[in-house]
């Protein structure tokens, strides 16, 4: 890892540079922006935040989606239970963007997703 300082939330095993909240901040602006919106615990925000920078995929258009997985993923691990339709709609994607990225979302940060 070098010289380039690591972001570990130590409620997960979610890793990522720090650096990468300064670059992202459009992104993390959308993810704030949305969890306001949805009325969010600040720590599902949080862990939403930290699971979006921790996949962070290279294609902008990509990052909708994991922002809305991010937020549904939060949710589940912070026990603030919202809808994958509700998250969609305030991120403005669809439902089954949500639908099929959450699991391996939290399958890669350490996570194991519930079997429903």
């Amino acid at each position: 890892m070098g010289d380039t300082p690591i972001y570990m939330n130590l409620s997960s095993e979610t890793v990522y540079p720090a650096r990468a909240h300064l670059e992202e901040r459009r992104w993390v602006q959308q993810i704030e922006t949305a969890a306001a919106q949805l009325e969010l615990a600040p720590a599902a925000e949080a862990a939403a935040i930290d699971l979006f920078l921790s996949q962070l995929p290279t294609k902008d258009r990509s990052k909708p989606a994991l922002i809305a997985a991010s937020l549904y993923a939060g949710c589940l691990i912070r026990g603030d239970g919202r809808s994958q339709g509700a998250i969609a709609e305030a991120v403005g994607v669809s439902r089954l963007s949500v639908q099929q990225r959450w699991k391996p979302l939290l399958e890669d940060a350490g996570f194991d997703p519930p079997g429903w």
